[in-house]
């Protein structure tokens, strides 16, 4: 039987078992390094069909890494997420709406399937859980530690608006500002304070007038954390948090030494002191691979999903992957729904949606279209290598 039929049957026969993960996870949110319920849950099924699993993985307890070795071939590793959003119905309880139950699903069931056919295939299966991707980003401490060194491909899929093998991310710095003055009433002795929340209000001013001179893919946006705390005192501590957001790690480094230095004039303006720190790990952008690229769009077309785009396309959000593609070859897409209302990843219509009906089709098509690429890969002689001498080129 011809190897891609019988993994195409292979996941026919799982499809409950993968719909399961994706139900548990959905029914079960956890935000980001607190999912215990939900690695607790991948780990057992992971187990269940073969995988050594190493828990706790890099020091992080809802991080994990399982593997099925056969062969000096390649290493191909699927990442799971599994974190969810806060804020969501009337409780204001944590939601998947941005469909990590699906992608820990695909990527999970991905590697279910590979292991199947473990023994027809000269290579490796790794499967590594990641947590916090919406926050501090599991796989930054990872990369940090060179886990993904001994790694040749990295696979995974994730919903969006379109399906596209061209995706981009932003690199990001997330950086917290303090500033301090001195507190009096502000009525009585104003003559007496150092008003720190001035020292905000004019780092916002500059920033405005800084957003006329960056380019157009470069993103500035911030909040207020702490103003002060209450009108007739004049505020001594305040704190905002900005994210700063570039299409290259090279020019977002200028971009945020930039915002620092206007936080430092506005606290040379009103005579407060600054401090400032990350306060989640920075992301780099994502590294894409034509290579790569035409060998998922052909496995996507062959499990019939069309309408892809192939050429980047506009600026988009951010995501610890981007550090992943800086170190190995990564293929990150993008597959849609094909739902009736105009909604988006994070949007709370899109939790309708992402544990469906329609959503299990797309999962299944996805894990077909990912084992595809990698059973590609296992059985070529060249194709690797063709893979990693682009890689290099573009590095």
């Amino acid at each position: 039987m011809n190897l891609k039929k019988e993994m195409y049957e292979i996941e026919d026969s799982l499809k409950q078992e993968i719909e399961n993960i994706s139900h548990y996870i959905f029914m079960n949110p956890e935000l980001g390094n607190e999912e215990f319920k939900s690695s607790k849950y991948l780990i057992n099924v992971l187990e269940k069909y073969g995988f050594i699993i190493e828990k706790n993985y890099c020091g992080m307890p809802t991080a994990f890494r399982g593997e099925i070795n056969k062969g000096s071939g390649p290493t191909i590793a699927f990442l799971a997420e599994y974190d969810a959003l806060p804020g969501y119905g009337a409780a204001k309880k944590p939601g998947h709406a941005c469909g990590h139950n699906w992608i820990a699903a695909s990527t999970c069931g991905a590697a279910i399937v590979l292991s199947k056919l473990i023994n027809k295939i000269n290579g490796n299966i790794v499967i590594i859980g990641t947590p916090a991707e919406e926050t501090t980003g599991g796989k930054v401490p990872m990369v940090e530690k060179g886990i993904f060194n001994d790694i040749d491909i990295v696979l995974q899929m994730h919903l969006e608006g379109q399906n596209n093998v061209a995706c981009s991310t932003l690199a990001i710095d997330c950086i917290k500002f303090q500033f301090r003055g001195k507190a009096s009433h502000a009525s009585s002795h104003p003559e007496e304070g150092i008003n720190a929340l001035d020292a905000i209000n004019l780092m916002y001013a500059g920033i405005g007038c800084l957003r006329q001179h960056i380019t157009k893919d470069a993103r500035i946006h911030g909040i207020i954390t702490y103003g002060g705390a209450a009108p007739n005192t004049v505020p001594d501590f305040t704190e905002c948090k900005f994210h700063i957001r570039a299409g290259k790690r090279k020019y977002l480094d200028e971009l945020t030494q930039k915002v620092i230095n206007i936080a430092k004039g506005a606290a040379l303006m009103t005579g407060t002191s600054v401090s400032y720190e990350k306060f989640e790990n920075s992301f780099d952008e994502l590294k894409n691979l034509p290579s790569l690229q035409d060998i998922m769009v052909k496995n996507l077309k062959e499990v019939g999903i069309d309408n892809i785009i192939t050429s980047g396309e506009g600026a988009s959000g951010s995501s610890d992957i981007g550090n992943v593609s800086q170190i190995c070859p990564t293929m990150y897409t993008e597959i849609a729904l094909d739902i009736p209302e105009k909604c988006f990843v994070h949007d709370e219509a899109f939790l309708k949606y992402v544990d469906s009906d329609e959503a299990y089709d797309k999962l299944h098509k996805s894990i077909k279209a990912m084992c595809g690429v990698a059973l590609d890969i296992f059985t070529s002689d060249s194709l690797l290598d063709k893979i990693k001498k682009e890689f290099k080129n573009i590095k």
